[in-house]
């Protein structure tokens, strides 16, 4: 008792002296309080209405229409592995998302009975396998960097995958042996071709309608479809609303947007809370935090195990949205960075972030959370290293 009222007078005292010594004549301070402001409300506006709004419906969708045995053949424990990695590995070529838009869906499946091998594929993948992005580190930083980080990133997936599925094998052993995974009867109330079209419809949704801008001068397929993403996005709005109106029962609609309010309710506060101190910290894309940029490129620069070792760490902890990552690249390339702790940022970066951190905490816990984005950090880090003396 003594113990923990200590604790709370700590507490108080920590508040208070923060309180009392608050650096708010030095600018350095308002700029990065500035900045924090400034990334939640860019994030609010660009990614939570277009990007986590439709992954939080995917998300509720997959608890309550997805039967676990559905996931389980496909994700599951005792799933063909080649089959369930082979999948997770390459969704990022579909979805084309952010680290923090796919937490929702990887918290879906994850929580239906998926492996976490599997799951944490996919949670690698989906933000790191990004066609675009791919495409754009090619153009602009070069071809090598390109190649690079297409053949890291999906074997990064795959290994990281199956290295956490073996760390936390007995645990994993325990979760499905012990019955946590049951949510109910499969639900087989519509024909199979109606789900897919009701699945397929949310999905088209979430990647049209962040479908990203092409290069100038570009005139092939993506920038077809970026003149038009609008048109196809209202689409499947059409699609969408007809099969929920035609197809689902009031109670099944209720069902799905309670599973949705509550995946909003666990995830966009720590996600925002998260946006915030990244933002005070490491400030916007061509602006700073309290963290000066020229010590971020004076540690990055040559190809030694620090200046890889420092650019996936801090990469871990900066928020990237899809593609920003590859103009910050250029910037830092220009001051002196190596083409080793470039690929680390490349495969540290765009998978991971404060904010998804934190989330990731809150579904599946401290543990695993710490080992996964230390085995990202590492491997990134030594990834950056071999393609640094390679490229040497």
């Amino acid at each position: 008792m003594i113990a923990k009222e200590f604790k709370k007078f700590l507490s108080i005292t920590a508040i208070f002296l923060g309180c009392f010594y608050l650096p708010l004549e030095n600018m350095r301070f308002h700029n990065a309080l500035f900045e924090a402001l400034a990334l939640v409300k860019w994030y609010a506006r660009e990614h939570v209405i277009l990007c986590l709004v439709p992954a939080f419906f995917i998300a509720g969708a997959i608890s309550v229409f997805v039967s676990q045995a559905s996931v389980m053949k496909y994700f599951g424990a005792k799933a063909n592995k080649f089959l369930s990695y082979g999948v997770a590995s390459v969704s990022g070529t579909i979805l084309a998302v952010c680290s923090c838009t796919v937490l929702p869906i990887f918290s879906g499946i994850y929580t239906r009975g998926a492996g976490l091998g599997p799951a944490i594929a996919f949670l690698y993948s989906g933000p790191a396998i990004n066609v675009l992005a791919i495409i754009l580190t090619a153009r602009i930083l070069g071809w090598q960097l390109g190649l690079a980080r297409a053949i890291g990133a999906v074997i990064f997936s795959v290994v990281i995958g199956l290295l956490m599925h073996l760390i936390f094998l007995k645990e994993e052993r325990a979760r499905h042996a012990n019955g946590d995974l049951q949510f109910g009867e499969v639900k087989a109330s519509r024909p199979f071709w109606k789900d897919i079209i009701y699945f397929f419809s949310m999905v088209a949704i979430l990647v049209f309608a962040n479908w990203g801008r092409p290069l100038e001068g570009d005139t092939g397929i993506w920038s077809l479809i970026f003149a038009s993403k609008w048109w196809i996005t209202g689409f499947f709005l059409i699609v969408l609303g007809f099969s929920l109106f035609r197809w689902f029962k009031k109670d099944e609609l209720k069902e799905w947007t309670g599973a949705t309010w509550g995946f909003a309710l666990q995830i966009l506060p720590l996600l925002l809370g998260g946006v915030l101190i990244s933002g005070f910290l490491l400030g916007r894309v061509g602006h700073e935090g309290i963290i000066p940029s020229r010590w971020v490129e004076t540690l990055v620069g040559g190809n030694s195990f620090r200046a890889n070792f420092f650019s996936s760490i801090v990469a871990a902890f900066m928020y990237f949205a899809t593609l920003t990552e590859v103009p910050i690249l250029q910037g830092l390339m220009n001051s002196g960075m190596g083409k080793g702790p470039a690929l680390a940022l490349l495969l540290a970066g765009p998978a991971l972030s404060l904010p998804s951190m934190l989330v990731l905490r809150n579904i599946m816990g401290t543990k695993k959370t710490i080992v996964y984005v230390s085995l990202v950090a590492v491997m990134a880090a030594i990834c950056g290293m071999i393609f640094g003396w390679l490229t040497a």
